[in-house]
């Protein structure tokens, strides 16, 4: 058994015996933290916490790694609820070309953005795209993440869909970390079927889920539910169809465009909507009144130079707010939650308290890891963050270039 002491503890962040499963509305602006803490570890589980003038000391030293955490802060490690983490190449060209003045859409519609990371993934063997993978969880651990979901959706076809999300499921089995699998294959619409998209869909239904079935290779199922890609109706008719195969919904609205997604997607019993970087007072009433959980992704916003979510009208209207990075080769290169972190506070103007309860408590019930995950409570095993010397918990959003992490506990 390894047993770990954290002593000296400035501040234990998200701790307590009766924490909410989720945080919505104004208690998004509080963040409990127990400071001049210790906290002690067996094989990674919580067995004891509390404050230092109250520790009661320990009879046998044998075995116990001690670790000083003067002036240091513990939380719980962040959990990313949204990425596109398996893929075969980045796209950087695509970034030239926006620097050059192509819009987003523009470069998806000569051939670039998904369809582009499509053609290269399905020249690539499934170990190449696995071993890639893998080191790249590898580095996202090592960014402070804790847990993590990830889709398919370039494949666009039976092997390329199959082949993602057997790498997902590989993944699962050897990763440090707890997966979730979605299914995107409604991701966009591949060439070949440009002027027969109904057979596109009918391909989706009726050839890739019995088999996503049949060998369990996901959790969820989500559609890019936007304008040029796929419309509501189209979301509803593939997310009834993954819900024969109890699937749950987790899905891209509202990115470029209102079509009415959000409201359509709660109505299917949807575990989250995420972008969101338009909105109108429909779907903000919709998502104030339900249990879905509303998603944003502000490195995506920040690297295509589009609207930020409207975070402080979600959280006053009394909405659930979670960020992820939205990781992917084309529209958020970056895997960094302490970057989404300070986005968050710098662009969306969370408060940093609001901001870590999105990225901890709330990102953990997006990705249905809110038994588990996002918070410190005895027993729990969820994955931790020790930081480095830092004068405030603020001090993780405000300096935005700085390596705030010294160790990830998993």
């Amino acid at each position: 058994m390894r047993k770990q002491f954290i002593k000296n503890i400035k501040g234990l962040v998200q701790v307590g015996e009766n924490l909410p499963s989720v945080i919505r509305g104004q208690q998004m602006q509080q963040l409990p933290i127990l400071e001049d803490a210790y906290l002690a570890l067996e094989d990674n589980t919580v067995v004891d916490y509390g404050l230092m003038s109250d520790w009661p000391g320990i009879t046998d030293w044998r075995d116990v790694e001690v670790i000083d955490a003067t002036n240091c802060y513990v939380l719980p490690a962040f959990i990313d609820s949204h990425t596109h983490a398996v893929f075969a190449a980045s796209r950087e060209e695509e970034f030239v070309d926006r620097i050059h003045g192509l819009s987003y859409e523009e470069i998806a519609a000569k051939g670039g953005g998904i369809l582009n990371s499509a053609n290269k993934l399905n020249q690539m063997s499934e170990d190449a795209l696995y071993e890639a993978a893998f080191t790249r969880i590898q580095k996202i651990i090592d960014a402070g993440t804790g847990a993590l979901e990830i889709k398919s959706g370039y494949g666009l076809s039976v092997e390329g869909e199959l082949k993602m999300l057997r790498v997902i499921q590989k993944l699962k089995q050897t990763a440090p970390i707890q997966i979730k699998a979605t299914f995107l294959g409604a991701h966009a619409i591949p060439t070949e079927y440009k002027a027969n998209r109904v057979a596109y869909i009918d391909l989706l239904i009726n050839e890739i889920l019995p088999v996503i079935a049949k060998e369990n290779l996901a959790d969820y199922i989500d559609v890019f539910c936007e304008r040029n890609y796929f419309s509501t109706a189209e979301m509803e008719q593939i997310l009834d169809a993954g819900a024969k195969y109890g699937l749950k919904p987790k899905v891209h609205v509202n990115q470029f465009s209102v079509l009415g997604g959000v409201q359509a997607a709660i109505a299917k019993g949807a575990i989250s909507v995420d972008h969101l970087e338009e909105l109108d007072q429909n779907d903000l009433d919709a998502l104030a009144k339900s249990n879905c959980v509303a998603t944003l992704l502000p490195g995506c916003s920040h690297f295509l130079s589009i609207p930020f979510g409207a975070a402080n009208r979600l959280i006053d209207a009394g909405a659930i707010v979670a960020l992820a990075s939205d990781f992917n080769p084309g529209s958020s290169p970056s895997y960094d939650l302490m970057h989404v972190l300070s986005l968050a506070c710098i662009k969306m103007k969370m408060t940093p308290e609001a901001a870590i309860n999105a990225l901890t408590i709330n990102a953990a019930a997006a990705i249905e890891l809110q038994d588990t995950h996002g918070k410190i409570a005895l027993g729990r095993k969820s994955p931790l963050i020790l930081t480095k010397e830092l004068p405030s918990m603020a001090y993780l959003a405000y300096a935005y270039t700085e390596k705030h992490i010294q160790r990830v506990f998993i």
